[in-house]
């Protein structure tokens, strides 16, 4: 048996303990899952669990309540997702009600969860259905009737689930387990208020699971809401992989777009994945591109969601090569083979910064990750730095694009002076 130290840190009856301590590499045999549920492991190809599955499983097992800070790409899904459909199968269930609800912030995130489900419960007959804006009316009659009727596992977003539970038809009496997933991003997009609204028709006795990449005290204090004595486990590192290839250029607002049609030419990208914090900066990006023949599409709140799920469609394929997105893709997309995240937009804070950056070098592949910084982003880059514990390399910006700012984090507020144009040599691209 292969040993590994581990740092954890763990809260039973509200006391944090904090060791190190030493565990064996888990495989997914080791937990005693009903061989139907094996069967469908084994078809994902699984065998070694993450940490956070090691930690995480045997505890939902047990039927304790769990608050877990995890990034994305650590395994999490499944760690919520195996040892709830092994108790859904192995233990007496009400068929006419909804057993399991897991609520997400976005319809990206629910319908990957959909498919990991689906892919896991393939052999033991768990029922399930993913709700979510956007649908047409033949999908709010399949949501409907599964809402009634009763579903093993129902994957939601809080505003869609909330609209079906006000026209009175959900059967919420006998679930026995409520999933948060994305908790802090939830909270970050508003959804406190709708959140409690489903929870005030739970049963109070269920078994209840907290993931946030992230651990503010807002969580902690929605955690005090719904967990009983709580056990936690905290696997997030607020560290990017090493493998990823970071470069920082130091540019005017005005540069941002030409650097980075420059960039791309620079080399043979296969996937590239472009971050804006705003629609608008998708959108005019995603113009130019088009415009200068570079293949990319972007995905945004403001498309059907049948086209935004043909973009990620086409993504995830690898016949679209470029997509510009907002930060719906931060989290949750699970894509092996990005080999470039470019952020547009210095992130809002370090997390997100990981969470962004962590899109690529996935599945023991290399990346890059490149972030544009204007003058009024420095503060808040600099931020980003001092959590990783390093600057991050500064990227050459070609002479041909003229004056760039200097780097100064400490002089530059958050509304810093970004007024000044830059002067662009004969090279300049104005379409």
């Amino acid at each position: 048996m292969i040993f590994t130290a581990r740092y954890s840190i763990e809260l039973q009856s509200g006391n944090i303990v904090s060791s190190l301590k030493l565990y064996s590499i888990l495989k997914f045999t080791d937990f005693g899952f009903d061989s139907r549920l094996m069967d469908g492991i084994d078809a994902a190809g699984y065998d070694d669990a993450t940490p956070v599955q090691e930690q995480v499983i045997p505890h939902i097992l047990a039927g304790k309540d769990i608050i877990a800070s995890a990034q994305t790409g650590t395994g999490k899904t499944a760690a919520f997702l195996l040892p709830m459909i092994n108790n859904i199968i192995t233990k007496s269930q009400d068929a006419q009600t909804i057993n399991a609800l897991i609520i997400v912030p976005t319809r990206e995130l629910a319908i990957q969860i959909s498919q990991h489900l689906e892919g896991f419960s393939y052999f033991t007959g768990v029922s399930s259905i993913a709700v979510y804006g956007g649908g047409d009316g033949n999908a709010f009659v399949q949501e409907k009737k599964a809402l009634s009727m009763g579903a093993d596992i129902v994957v939601c977003t809080p505003g869609k689930m909330m609209s079906h539970i006000k026209m009175g038809y959900v059967k919420l009496t006998g679930l026995n387990y409520l999933v948060l997933d994305e908790a802090d991003r939830m909270l970050d997009m508003g959804f406190f208020d709708d959140i409690m609204f489903i929870v005030k028709h739970l049963p109070a006795k269920r078994q209840n699971l907290l993931f946030s990449a992230t651990m503010p005290q807002k969580i902690r204090e929605l955690a005090r809401h719904l967990l009983h004595n709580p056990i936690e486990v905290n696997i997030a590192i607020s560290k990017p992989p090493e493998k990823i290839i970071q470069q920082a250029f130091i540019v005017y607002d005005l540069q941002k777009i030409p650097l980075i049609k420059y960039l791309l030419r620079q080399k043979n990208f296969n996937s590239v994945l472009i971050f804006c914090s705003s629609k608008q900066s998708v959108k005019q990006l995603t113009r130019e591109l088009k415009h200068n023949k570079i293949q990319a599409d972007e995905i945004h709140s403001d498309l059907e969601q049948e086209k935004r799920e043909e973009v990620l469609s086409q993504f995830r394929s690898g016949r679209l090569p470029i997509l510009i997105a907002t930060d719906i893709l931060s989290r949750g997309i699970d894509i092996d083979n990005i080999d470039l995240v470019i952020n547009y937009d210095v992130p809002h804070d370090g997390e997100d910064y990981v969470h962004r950056i962590g899109r690529t070098a996935r599945a023991k592949a290399e990346g890059s990750a490149y972030t544009l910084v204007s003058p009024k982003e420095q503060k808040k880059f600099g931020s980003i730095e001092k959590l990783l514990g390093i600057p991050v390399p500064k990227g050459v910006v070609p002479a041909e694009f003229g004056e760039t700012p200097e780097y100064s984090p400490q002089s530059h507020s958050s509304g810093g002076n970004n007024s000044k144009r830059p002067h662009f040599g004969k090279k300049r691209d104005t379409r």
